[in-house]
């Protein structure tokens, strides 16, 4: 009989430390799958402030402040680079005026009427899709450094002697540098903005900006 309750014993100490190994391997389990799951997301979703003016310039002033969606999607990622994709909708807020009023010139239609409605401050607003690539590099843990390349199509609702109200385009190249936090990404990004209607209108000298953007992303 004493053994026997000693194998009872026994049995049951073994019951509950298979019972406890098993809910510990599937808390493990559970843990690794939720850190596959992090590092594998694709998608992030971000929101950029960011603001400029014009390189120096004696024929006109323009400067501009704009706020953007993020919509990131990884390509790829491989031992020493990531690849991504990159989807802006953008709202831009700019002030534009013509300094150096021959620049409109007597050859043009009504040109004194221009040139007096051309040297008045003028808002401008500017809504933007821009599909952009960015290749990052990771610098340490946590951090990294990237370039993005973007282009796409552009509403502008305002005439000035540079270019002409409606469709245009907007080019830019940037340069950032990035802090993860978990699924949180802060990034400061300098960048150079080109806009032209691509000879869509004869009116079509475009604006060239430089930039400076604040943003911060959340991994889905």
């Amino acid at each position: 009989m004493p053994d026997l309750f000693f194998v009872l014993y026994l049995n049951r100490i073994l019951k509950r430390f298979m019972i406890r190994k098993l809910l510990l391997t599937l808390l493990l389990l559970y843990v690794v799958k939720m850190n596959a799951q992090q590092d594998n997301s694709r998608f992030a979703v971000g929101f950029n402030y960011g603001f400029g003016s014009e390189f120096n310039n004696r024929n006109y002033t323009f400067t501009n402040q704009f706020y953007k969606v993020q919509l990131y999607y990884k390509l790829k990622e491989t031992k020493h680079f990531q690849y991504q994709i990159l989807l802006q909708p953008e709202i831009n807020f700019a002030k534009h005026q013509l300094l150096n009023f021959y620049f409109v010139k007597p050859d043009t239609p009504d040109y004194e009427q221009k040139r007096a409605e051309y040297t008045q401050l003028k808002s401008v607003r500017e809504y933007v899709l821009n599909c952009g690539f960015l290749v990052r590099k990771p610098i340490g843990k946590g951090c990294s450094v990237y370039a993005l390349a973007s282009i796409g199509p552009m509403i502008t609702d305002t005439e000035t002697e540079r270019m002409s109200k409606g469709f245009a385009f907007a080019d830019v190249f940037a340069i950032g540098f990035s802090v993860k936090l978990n699924k949180v990404q802060i990034d400061i990004r300098p960048d150079v903005r080109h806009v032209s209607n691509g000879g869509l209108s004869s009116t079509n000298s475009g604006y060239n900006t430089r930039n400076i953007e604040f943003g911060v992303s959340y991994g889905l």
